[in-house]
């Protein structure tokens, strides 16, 4: 907890991570270089591959499986135009529309998004499925999803895996050496600065897809690729890199060294301690979750709990708290007193 800003009441991990003393040192330090005319290109892709190294370590891959980039949305949309026309995608019903839509949107292709329940996404993948995409952690309700089935589905048919980390990373730990594809926006439980974002992709993905948003950064040399007409893209998943926001990669590497020094099983363990005290306090079943929602349909309990001074988030129709490493029991004891005190409260439903 000292490690970050005073989070007392910060329940929204799930929505945008709080800086750690580090993240903010390393912003401040590089204002004041570029105050000074002291900042360089060179230097933030020092940067950019000691984040892609600490990533890796944080997902369980090597490093030349790690893209980088600024929006997951922008990363899955290159795996969607490099579908086959007719391709039909698998995702669950109400994930998280940046793992959604870029498939949608190849409609005039003849690609089709078949939506389903969450508990029945395995059952889902048939033969001509070539792609089942999820979230690791769902946005919405913090339901934790065991991808072996999915996985064990996909195979069968031949079909790509696409897992979006970004509820995840950070705090549950998971690997992302299974999937073919992974994305991860980082400003969320990695806690870095919103603009930097990572995919991974393995061995049969990088076969099977276009980097269709190749720059200079995505050249073997990204020096002597700054001008055409010759293109060298790099052989492992650097092709699918984009030029990085720069100002957002010190405090990202901050964060990254941070996070990847600690335990994910203890942050897990943690989090999910706190959202069952919280439960039991509450009379609901026990989630073990990092996030815990409860029916909110008219936002009265969001806006009881914002008088109390607990930051939390309202989707779909719940209120949905988020617990991290900055939480601690005193931050449970706000949400029962503030949900406690408000008439027609029911933890379920």
């Amino acid at each position: 907890m000292d490690s970050f800003v005073d989070g007392s009441g910060y329940l929204a991990a799930c929505t945008a991570g709080l800086p750690t003393l580090g993240t903010l040192a390393a912003q401040r330090a590089d204002l004041d270089a570029w105050s000074r005319a002291e900042t360089s290109p060179a230097t933030y892709g020092d940067l950019v591959e000691e984040g892609r190294a600490l990533f890796a370590g944080i997902v369980g891959v090597d490093a030349g499986r790690v893209a980088t980039g600024s929006q997951t949305s922008a990363m899955v949309a290159v795996v969607a135009a490099a579908l086959p026309d007719g391709a039909e995608v698998v995702v669950p019903e109400g994930d998280f529309s940046s793992i959604v839509f870029p498939f949608l949107v190849q409609a005039h292709r003849g690609v089709t998004v078949r939506s389903v329940p969450l508990d029945r996404l395995a059952d889902a993948v048939r033969p001509g499925t070539a792609l089942v995409a999820w979230s690791a952690v769902q946005s919405a309700t913090g339901v934790v999803t065991d991808p072996q089935p999915v996985l064990d589905a996909a195979r069968t048919v031949g079909a790509l895996t696409l897992c979006d980390l970004t509820q995840a990373a950070g705090v549950l730990p998971v690997s992302a050496a299974p999937f073919d594809v992974t994305v991860t926006h980082a400003y969320k439980w990695l806690c870095a600065p919103r603009g930097v974002a990572f995919a991974t992709v393995s061995d049969a993905a990088l076969e099977r897809i276009r980097p269709s948003q190749a720059g200079w950064y995505a050249g073997e040399d990204v020096w002597s690729s700054c001008y055409g007409p010759t293109m060298r893209l790099a052989t492992d998943a650097r092709r699918f890199d984009v030029s990085p926001a720069w100002q957002a990669w010190p405090g990202a590497v901050a964060a990254l060294r941070h996070l990847a020094s600690v335990d994910a099983a203890s942050a897990w363990r943690h989090a999910t301690g706190l959202t069952d005290r919280l439960a039991d306090a509450l009379g609901a079943p026990r989630s073990g979750q990092a996030i815990a929602t409860f029916p909110d349909p008219d936002g009265s309990a969001l806006r009881a709990l914002a008088d109390r001074g607990v930051t939390a988030s309202g989707r779909a129709g719940r209120v949905r708290l988020a617990f991290h490493l900055w939480n601690d029991a005193e931050d449970v004891t706000r949400v029962v007193d503030a949900l406690g005190a408000l008439p027609g409260f029911r933890p379920v439903g």
